[in-house]
């Protein structure tokens, strides 16, 4: 089959909708549900959500919008539309990151997906009744550290790709127009429970009062790096999603409802946890694997709590599922159109070599491991290396590649499909120029801080 042959057979989005529940899927995950409500708490409630959403107009909007335009322009895979916009350059290489990025978050991504499975039927099954609190912990610890998450992390990629099966139209735009109402829909009944838990007004104010001294450099920071994180830009996924997007679509309004999206569900996250986990009287802390510690104890304590609990790790389930298919996305296209080898086969290929890699993350949480390397695992370096530092690089790459080296007619002429104004267009390019990649910058001196 020849390259032009595959071209034609480009899939794409069907409707508005069906692009913004799919963008905005791939933005919303595990840390958009625990992360996002917590470092608001922390760095002083509403007075860090106001610096977050400058942020989101500095850093995340216009790398989110320099991936769709690069993305639609170039209406191929991340690294052959690097290709075809800046024909014999150095410039493909931000694909090629992206590439990389991705199999380095699937890695560890699904491995963590997996325990939302496992941890969902626990809830179901009232499993947690008459637990400790320390009982809670050791059963995460025995579990997180055996060889029974490889199951569930097998049993979540199949899930991906039962969905990826049927491409854009039919598989992804199909699947998180149902997902993303349910997830919406999970969260507001688990914020109705929530609210309505005697001493959950103490729960909203940690989340919502104003502190503004508890606001520092390290709360400025917290949300540069949140900010771009939380779009899912920097490893070629919204460019890859770009390139599916009509020309009939003004891309500004696309993403300002996707960056609209991801911030109101992870704010209606934290009025779903933190109001229960003060109601009962649990100190909220940080980190991933808390999730799995903390939210039972509370689960335990509430009327019905396992009904809630099984939601709440059934809305964890639905945010990693929406954002790993975007992930696998990346890769599949490229091998598609870069390899001239139809989906189905490609999607094979690329999760066998998923789940290889994920084994691997996940036997590294094992005592005694022997994948481990400077006080790190080979799970913590898949999530430190992609996070700190390819992720960074690679917005920083998107950006000043659009700023400086895309023409600007180019430019200019997919920002005004859908008649963005010219001013607009102006100021855009300006903040991707100027703005967007200092603070990018910062954000990566800051992920590298991190590593040492």
């Amino acid at each position: 089959m020849s390259q032009e042959t595959i071209t034609q057979k480009r899939d794409g989005f069907s409707s508005r909708f069906g692009l913004i529940a799919a963008a905005a899927g791939s933005a919303v995950g595990l840390g958009n549900i625990w992360k996002f409500p917590y470092i608001v708490g922390e760095n002083g409630g509403s007075a860090f959500i106001l610096i977050y959403l400058i942020s989101i107009l500095g850093v995340g909007l216009p790398v989110l919008l320099a991936e769709f335009i690069i993305g639609r322009r170039g209406g191929a895979n991340a690294v052959r539309s690097f290709k075809k916009l800046a024909p014999n350059t150095k410039w493909p290489v931000i694909g090629w990151l992206g590439i990389i990025a991705a199999f380095m978050i699937l890695g560890f991504y699904t491995v963590i997906a997996g325990y939302t499975i496992h941890y969902f039927l626990l809830s179901l099954t009232n499993a947690f009744s008459g637990m400790s609190s320390e009982q809670i912990t050791q059963t995460f610890h025995h579990f997180s550290s055996g060889h029974t998450p490889i199951i569930y992390t097998i049993i979540f990629t199949l899930l991906a790709v039962v969905v990826l099966f049927g491409g854009i139209k039919d598989g992804i735009e199909k699947y998180t127009k149902i997902l993303m109402p349910g997830l919406v829909g999970i969260i507001i009944l688990l914020v109705v429970r929530a609210i309505t838990l005697p001493g959950a007004a103490e729960g909203l104010k940690f989340l919502f009062k104003p502190d503004f001294s508890e606001v520092s450099i390290n709360s400025i920071l917290d949300a540069l790096g949140h900010s771009f994180f939380s779009l899912s830009v920097g490893m070629g996924t919204m460019l890859t999603y770009g390139s599916y997007i009509s020309k009939k679509e003004n891309l500004s309004t696309v993403t300002c409802s996707i960056a609209v999206a991801d911030t109101m569900i992870a704010l209606l996250a934290g009025v779903a946890i933190f109001p229960a986990v003060f109601a009962f009287g649990i100190d909220p802390t940080s980190g991933p694997g808390l999730v799995f510690i903390t939210l039972p104890n509370v689960f335990l304590q509430m009327p019905g709590g396992n009904i809630f609990g099984a939601l709440f790790f059934l809305l964890l389930f639905i945010a990693a599922l929406t954002s790993v298919i975007s992930i696998f996305e990346v890769i599949i296209t490229y091998v598609t159109e870069e390899l001239n080898v139809n989906r189905q086969k490609a999607l094979k290929l690329t999760s066998i070599a998923v789940i290889i890699i994920a084994i691997f993350c996940s036997l590294s949480q094992t005592p005694n491991t022997t994948l481990s390397f400077n006080g790190n695992t080979l799970f913590d370096w898949m999530d430190l290396l992609s996070a700190n530092v390819i992720l960074p690089i690679g917005g920083l790459l998107i950006i000043s590649f659009l700023g400086f080296i895309m023409k600007k007619d180019e430019v200019a002429d997919e920002l005004q499909q859908g008649a963005c104004s010219i001013k607009t267009t102006m100021i855009y390019l300006t903040i991707t120029k100027f703005i967007a990649p200092l603070a990018i910058a910062i954000v990566f001196l800051t992920g590298i801080q991190a590593l040492f």
